[in-house]
């Protein structure tokens, strides 16, 4: 039955701490550890890691922008077989085939769709008629408020903090009290440059976040299937080296200074000689960024684009993925109290 984990969820993690955090409820599903996988584009987060993060009680979420349909569809099965647990796929709004994508991962058996970079109503239609949790990425009280009026599960507010694509330049801390104001019936989730067990619990008992969602730690896991160098780049990274982008998307985006963005910052021409992807709906054309994601994926240093998290300098390990779920909610749960507050 959808949204029914197992027995063996029920106690995910050892040590018992004197304080558990709660799970998160999202329509039918609960997630025992209030910890989604944030769903990372071309390739990045596949099911090879959102099948062990759905197995450790969180929300493990595939990128399914760019992705020829077949292949997400074949993907969304082999972790819905490989896992008993909560599996999401992330569809920006700005892809041109997005309602494509959409559906077909309602035809692979997702259990929610994450979508941002853009905002649709019709995708609340589609989930009410298929039964679908639609989760939406938001950066504004406006856009929270909306979400929830038309029938969003639950809402990820991401702050200027997070990797990839970005819809604005506040911080997590000041942002999402102000969405807290305005969203009141369903779960809401920090997003953005939350590193470790103890900003989880900071976010959650201080700010009244119901979770957290993390991209970039998750990166630097062993079960993400990206190259090495990808990786290295990430473990190198000092603070400096992680700067705003312009998009072809129309956002600003957040990555590693390598050589392929400094060209970008020297403005020099960059542009593809043909469009090979015709991915989005609207792209200025500057670059072609399915090319560079795709060559970072497969560790092209000099001529790839690694989004990142704006705090990835301070992650200095490759960690498994249950190892960051052990640290996350060791660290969490030691200081974690219910909150009181009225939000």
């Amino acid at each position: 039955m959808r949204g029914i984990l197992s027995d063996a969820f029920s106690n995910p993690l050892e040590p018992n701490f004197s304080m558990k955090l709660p799970p998160l409820v999202i329509g039918p599903y609960t997630a025992p550890i209030p910890l989604v996988q944030g769903g990372m584009s071309i390739r990045v987060s596949t099911s090879a890691l959102a099948a062990p993060v759905a197995d450790c009680g969180g929300i493990g979420t595939i990128g399914g922008s760019s992705i020829p349909i077949d292949e997400l569809k074949a993907d969304i099965k082999k972790a819905k077989q490989a896992s008993k647990g909560i599996i999401a796929v992330n569809i920006m709004f700005a892809m041109k085939n997005f309602y494509s994508l959409v559906m077909a991962s309602v035809e692979a058996g997702v259990d929610l769709i994450v979508t941002g970079a853009g905002f649709s109503r019709d995708i609340f239609k589609i989930g009410k008629e298929t039964n679908t949790p639609i989760v939406s990425i938001v950066s504004s009280p406006a856009f929270a408020r909306l979400a929830e009026k038309l029938g969003a599960a639950a809402i990820i507010v991401e702050a200027k903090e997070a990797g990839g694509h970005l819809g604005t330049d506040v911080s997590l801390r000041e942002l999402f009290p102000e969405i807290r104001k305005v969203v009141k019936k369903v779960p809401l989730i920090a997003a953005g440059g939350v590193t470790n067990g103890f900003e989880m619990a900071e976010m959650m008992d201080k700010y009244g976040a119901d979770g957290v969602q993390i991209a970039t730690r998750f990166v630097l896991t062993k079960e993400c299937d990206v190259s090495d160098t990808f990786k290295q780049a990430m473990l190198n990274a000092q603070k400096e080296d992680v700067i705003l982008i312009r998009s072809p998307v129309g956002l600003p985006g957040r990555a590693l200074k390598t050589p392929f963005v400094q060209k970008l910052l020297n403005k020099e021409n960059l542009k593809a000689k043909e469009c090979v992807y015709k991915c989005l709906k609207k792209c200025d054309h500057i670059y072609c960024i399915s090319e560079h994601l795709i060559k970072a994926r497969e560790g092209d240093y000099e001529d790839g684009l690694f989004f990142s998290g704006e705090n990835v300098h301070k992650m200095k390990d490759i960690l498994t993925v249950r190892e960051v779920f052990d640290q996350f909610v060791s660290q969490a749960e030691s200081v974690y109290k219910e909150p009181t507050a009225a939000y």
